[in-house]
């Protein structure tokens, strides 16, 4: 990252590098913010940061009774995230490069991004007609023996997904395959398994691949112990992402 300063869109969910994350932008804030990229350079990178939100909405009230039938409507950038943005949101998030921006006939947006680096949030601005954030890039380190843990970590990732399977009673498709190098595969397997935000979030800052690696292999060992013990689930495709609406 060259610029210190971007754009953010926060959101009810963790991005990691290398994700792919669909996006439905219907928030004028939002669509203010999709707009401004679209008007790049065409080679210019068209990034935004998304952050985890920690206290707050990701979809603004914009009436009486929608979303929450106690809440009034609220404007601007920072609608439904309180007095300090800054306090809402986790403080390392993940950047985002917009390949697709298709702008619709009603003026929403359906956009296609993919995440690109980690960086940590050190203030919000909420002047313009969209948050921006002052950001520093976080780099990945290796760590100690990261090699080894990645490949203890495919052995339990297959572990959990067949016993995942076994429990939402579906058949496991064939196996696909998993990146080799151990900061691809963190990040993919952060993603993929069934974990509440504040357990992403945490794999998302941690402080190297090999420390990321080794709470993944804590956290499929644990799940899959816990899953063996479980009747049954409703099937979720682990591997698939959900468009946001906003």
């Amino acid at each position: 990252m060259t610029d210190p300063r971007l754009p953010l869109f926060p959101l009810n969910t963790v991005l990691f590098p290398g994700l792919v994350l669909p996006l439905n932008v219907f928030e004028e804030r939002y669509r203010s913010l999709m707009r401004d990229l679209r008007a790049l350079p065409e080679d210019a990178p068209r990034r935004f940061g998304v952050v985890a939100i920690r206290d707050g909405r990701e979809v603004a009230p914009v009436a009486p009774g929608m979303p929450d039938p106690t809440s009034p409507p609220e404007r601007g950038p920072a609608a439904g995230f309180g007095s300090d943005p800054m306090q809402a949101f986790h403080h390392v998030g993940c950047v985002a490069d917009a390949a697709t921006i298709r702008e619709r006939s009603n003026g929403t947006f359906e956009v296609l991004a993919t995440g690109t680096t980690r960086f940590r949030l050190l203030s919000v601005d909420a002047s313009g007609s969209y948050l921006t954030g002052e950001v520093e890039e976080l780099p990945e380190e290796e760590g100690d023996e990261a090699g080894a843990l990645a490949s203890g970590v495919v052995r339990a990732f297959r572990a959990y997904q067949k016993r995942l399977a076994g429990a939402r009673e579906r058949t496991l498709a064939a196996e696909q395959e998993l990146p080799g190098e151990p900061s691809v595969l963190s990040y993919l397997v952060a993603a993929a398994a069934v974990l509440d935000n504040s357990v992403k979030q945490r794999l998302l800052q941690a402080p190297d691949t090999a420390s990321r690696l080794a709470d993944e292999l804590r956290l499929l060992r644990s799940e899959t112990a816990l899953i063996s013990k479980l009747p049954s689930l409703p099937w979720i495709e682990p591997v698939q992402r959900p468009t946001f609406p906003n």
